[in-house]
């Protein structure tokens, strides 16, 4: 069966790339497969943000997909809606026993690690000194760095053309909701091992990433989301 195209009118809606780590995971999974669409970027925490948002998604937050006639709301929803749409890109591993672990650990990303989420927000501003976060967000860190040696070891540091510097070798969904982590890791200067610290610069390396960064970076700083009572180590903004 052919592959039906995409949409002319496909839209992603995102907030400030500075601050919006739901809003990264499926824009850098659709650069990275080079999906084409335009985005919206919605500014967070002004007088029409709500607002704006909702004229896009059901829930009233971001992302949404908007293709044709189909709306698509909550990252990971977008991710499968677009593996489904598009198998042939193989957004997810090819092997079945891959893809189900990467679903899992990407559901467990999902709904997941709230201390750290919660202690760590995501900024790409800044960067902070290393200090203690406490147990939960230690436990956050310890789980997700296990995740991420386990799929190394297990899929992505095999040897031939499956291997490759992501979980699973070649970059995957999976990649993409756990790319906002490495950038809170990475932000907030939290010691992570080697095998760890090797695939967040993969993270961090990638074309489309920097692309984002880049763009978050000229956006206007938001005080809510700035202030979090500690001084910068490091300054990124560009204005």
């Amino acid at each position: 069966m052919a592959v039906r195209p995409w949409g002319v009118s496909m839209k992603l809606i995102i907030a400030s790339k500075c601050y919006s780590s739901w809003s990264l995971r499926p824009w850098l999974l659709m650069k990275a497969f080079a999906v084409p669409f335009e985005e919206v970027v919605i500014p967070l925490r002004t007088a029409g943000t709500a607002q704006a948002i909702a004229a896009y998604s059901p829930s009233g937050r971001v992302p949404a997909l908007i293709d044709g006639p189909t709306t698509v709301w909550d990252s990971l929803a977008v991710i499968e809606y677009l593996a489904e749409r598009r198998a042939d890109l193989s957004l997810w591993p090819r092997d079945s026993g891959a893809r189900a672990v990467a679903r899992s650990i990407s559901a467990e990303m999902h709904s997941g690690f709230q201390a750290l989420r919660q202690a760590c927000p995501m900024n790409l501003a800044f960067r902070f000194a290393a200090r203690d976060r406490g147990e939960a967000v230690a436990a956050d860190t310890a789980r997700v760095t296990a995740i991420w040696r386990q799929m190394r070891q297990s899929y992505g540091a095999k040897a031939g053309p499956d291997g490759g510097p992501f979980l699973f070798g070649g970059l995957s969904a999976a990649d993409a909701m756990f790319a906002p982590v490495v950038t809170r890791l990475d932000t907030y200067s939290i010691p992570v091992d080697p095998v760890s610290g090797a695939y967040m610069d993969a993270v961090l390396a990638l074309a489309p990433f920097k692309e984002w960064r880049a763009a978050a970076l000229t956006e206007p700083a938001i005080a809510g989301y700035d202030d979090i009572g500690e001084t910068p180590i490091e300054h990124f903004r560009s204005a």
